[in-house]
């Protein structure tokens, strides 16, 4: 059997990892670019052996840049979440650690004009996920993205140069509305009812609370992945919310789709133990969260997911306000989030009149790994 070759590269932005295409190198019709995008993560086996993804939902990721389409920015950025063991490409949501690696792409790619003295660099990006515009400020070096630098970021033991992502207005983009359900909302399962809170911030989010689950919240991701029925009630929760929220026609339908809307667990900030053994302490949080991805208990904490939560944490009357420490509104605030991996700081800032979202931002770290041929199969 022959293959044929598309460029590609392979980063890292934040905790996820992904392969990078540039649009004019893909074919146009859907079956045969979803085709290069299976195979090269190598969506048909659990182990993804066969291609360059790792058997994670964080692993398990493509990005396509392009000249943008909206006055305004500097490039597209679509992204697609790709399944394991299984066929699927999955573009309804979006990766907001990847953001930073969308911002490293376009000046290496050169996208983006670079002064010969520069630091650093705007860039403008349309997320066409969501519809939503992405400010990210780029270290450059030499005409590239920097890459070495003082910054660190839980879930990776090396630091690297900061990456600042800011998401203009990033409510309501799969649902039109941030709070399409109300600050909270009832759903009854085959155990019980529980009051949780949907908000479509940058991703669609489900938050429940801990204790309805008759959980701690803070336990460690291997004690909670051996837990079926826990994972089988909260992917009960998931399903009958996506419908709820009208992202799905039928339960059956939203199975079909495990990557949207994403399930959270949040509770009250406590002391706790990091999967590396680090002791964090409750006044260093604001918030602990842990959350599911394709099934599965997130390693760290999606992007996306910190940044809905941060934003969540300021509107009041929500599950994740409620566990939240006091905010004042009216101005940007830092939220620290408590994850599996160690503490997340998160900028988030409502509208006036405190009834929306502004804009919520996070510090990244990013790389390219690669760039090459990827093969494929004839």
């Amino acid at each position: 059997m022959s293959q044929y070759s598309i460029p590609c590269a392979l980063y890292r932005g934040g905790t996820s990892r992904g392969l990078f295409f540039n649009k004019r190198d893909l074919p146009e019709d859907t079956e045969s670019y979803q085709k290069i995008f299976m195979t090269g993560i190598d969506a048909y086996n659990p182990s993804q052996i066969n291609g360059l993804g790792s058997g994670t939902s964080h692993t398990s990721k493509v990005c396509v840049i392009s000249d943008s389409s909206v006055e305004g920015a500097d490039v597209d950025y679509t992204f697609y979440q790709i399944g394991i063991g299984e066929e699927i490409v999955d573009s309804k949501g979006t990766c907001g650690n990847l953001m930073a690696a969308v911002g490293a792409f376009a000046v290496d790619e050169g996208y983006i004009a670079v002064p010969p003295t520069a630091s650093h660099v705007e860039v403008s990006v349309f997320n066409t996920n969501i519809s939503s515009m992405l400010q990210i400020n780029v270290p450059v070096v030499n005409g590239k993205a920097k890459v070495t630098g003082d910054y660190y970021m839980p879930g990776l033991n090396n630091t690297g140069a900061k990456f600042s992502v800011n998401i203009l207005a990033p409510g309501g983009g799969k649902t039109g509305k941030t709070l399409p359900l109300g600050l909270t909302y009832s759903v009854a399962t085959t155990n019980k009812t529980y009051d949780v809170s949907f908000l479509d911030v940058v991703n669609p989010f489900v938050f429940v609370s801990a204790h309805d689950l008759g959980i701690k919240g803070i336990e460690l991701n291997s004690e909670l992945s051996i837990n079926d029925p826990l994972l089988k009630e909260l992917d009960e929760i998931r399903v009958k919310m996506a419908v709820a929220a009208g992202m799905s026609k039928t339960e059956d339908e939203a199975r079909q789709t495990p990557s949207i809307p994403k399930i959270a667990i949040v509770t009250e900030p406590q002391d706790y133990v990091t999967s590396t053994g680090k002791l964090i302490k409750a006044e260093d949080v604001d918030i602990a969260a842990k959350m599911l991805s394709m099934g599965k208990f997130h390693r760290t904490f999606a992007g996306s997911g910190l940044y809905c939560i941060a934003a969540a944490t300021l509107l009041p009357g929500t599950l994740p306000n409620r566990y939240a420490k006091a905010k004042e509104t009216g101005k940007e605030h830092i939220i620290r989030i408590g994850q599996p991996e160690g503490v997340t700081a998160v900028r988030a800032a409502l509208t006036l009149g405190n009834e929306d979202v502004s804009y919520v931002g996070l510090d990244r770290t990013a790389r390219r790994i690669m760039k090459g041929d990827l093969y494929i199969p004839e």
